[in-house]
């Protein structure tokens, strides 16, 4: 995972990392204190006639994500688990994953939010929120000067 979605918990200390060492390579894990809390990079863009949101959540399905108006905010959250299980004659591996997150953004007057559409393509989740016509009228640019 890139260093630039994810940040570190730093919940153990170091001295765990030597400790845990042979665990961590035979399962495959990496450090305990390696694990990290992943907060999605979210970019977005200003167009004419609409803002787009951009979320990069690779690994899910579209299914994980709940996508939700209250007011004036818009909360994106999602939640996958996923079990493994490896069977040998003289071992039994099984691991057990779960990942979630959730953003929340204040949504400006002058989007449409019943027109709000959303989709998942390619690790990254979209949503598109249209202005109102007003907004969408160019406001001439002008200089101001400072006093």
């Amino acid at each position: 995972m890139s260093n630039a979605l994810t940040r570190r918990t730093g919940f153990l200390p170091s001295v765990f990392d030597e400790f845990f060492r042979p665990w961590n390579e035979w399962m495959d894990t990496g450090s305990l204190t390696n694990r990290t809390l992943t907060v999605p990079a979210v970019n977005i863009e200003e167009k004419n006639d609409s803002y787009e949101l951009q979320i990069a959540v690779p690994g899910m399905k579209k299914e994980d994500f709940h996508i939700d108006i209250d007011g004036n905010l818009l909360t994106i959250s999602a939640e996958k688990e996923e079990r493994k299980e490896e069977k040998d004659k003289k071992m039994t591996r099984e691991e057990y994953n779960y990942s979630s997150f959730t953003r929340t953004f204040t949504l400006p007057e002058e989007v449409k939010k019943e027109k709000i559409d959303a989709k998942y393509e390619g690790g990254i989740l979209s949503i598109m929120l249209p202005k109102t016509e007003e907004a969408k009228k160019e406001v001439p640019g002008r200089h101001i000067a400072v006093k």
